[in-house]
């Protein structure tokens, strides 16, 4: 199974609110008509996160499909074009990043209803291939971080290969998604033994540059088997 993951930014001149509120109230409903979607989930970023420094993104769209056949038939419905004339009426369409992932699910547990989930947008070393990346980020990176403490579910999100066949290049060579029941659960993890050999094993497959990081909460939109779930998300105190 394929995932696109899309990276997006606010529209100019719209508020978090309003821009969480039409992607979900409006967008969503348009993208779960799409045929051939498997999974729909849409990350809002905790509105405390922008009380310090703007974010990587304003928002993650995950949507997994069959294979790339899939992709193509779906891209070719009318439901596929009207989600993206909608693009525009709140992301910033000169800023939209879509990568064609595959998934590695290093840690197979729920993730928690009310929970918090982490995006992580990496970078490989300038002198490692992609390939080269992706295995250590797998075979090695993978179960140190596996080790941390609370930490419910942590799936990496590997671009496609093919896709550096292609310019410009991706706007991050992989993408860490953990999951954990609160931000202090997750705050907890930083200063263990897990998180001291994680940083120290970065040097080796990492570019020096920070590790941009967002904080959400996830809403799932379509579920695998294409049923809606429209439960609301939680109410969320901004605390991070």
């Amino acid at each position: 199974m394929l995932k696109i993951c899309e990276l997006v930014h606010r529209r100019p001149g719209l508020s978090v609110e309003q821009f969480q509120a039409y992607w979900r109230e409006t967008h969503g409903p348009i993208v779960a008509t799409i045929p051939g979607i498997r999974r729909y989930v849409q990350s809002h970023p905790l509105p405390g996160g922008y009380g310090k420094a703007p974010l990587a993104w304003d928002g993650v769209a995950e949507i997994w499909v069959d294979d790339k056949a899939a992709l193509q038939a779906m891209s070719r419905t009318p439901a596929f074009a009207a989600a993206k004339a909608d693009e525009p009426n709140f992301i910033d369409s000169d800023r939209l990043e879509e990568l064609l992932t595959h998934e590695e699910v290093i840690v197979d547990g729920a993730a928690p209803a009310g929970g918090v989930k982490a995006f992580m947008f990496l970078n490989r070393r300038a002198d490692l291939t992609p390939e080269a990346f992706q295995a250590h980020w797998r075979a090695v990176h993978g179960p140190i971080v596996a080790g941390y403490p609370r930490l419910r579910r942590y799936v990496q999100s590997h671009v496609r290969l093919g896709r550096y066949r292609k310019a410009p290049p991706p706007a991050c060579d992989g993408i860490a998604v953990l999951w954990f029941d609160a931000v202090d659960d997750m705050r907890a993890g930083t200063s263990s033994e897990a998180a001291i050999a994680a940083r120290a094993d970065g040097d080796r497959f990492l570019a020096p540059d920070p590790v941009p990081l967002v904080i959400t909460r996830e809403r799932v939109v379509l579920d695998h088997v294409g049923a809606v779930a429209d439960a609301p998300a939680p109410a969320d105190t901004g605390q991070r």
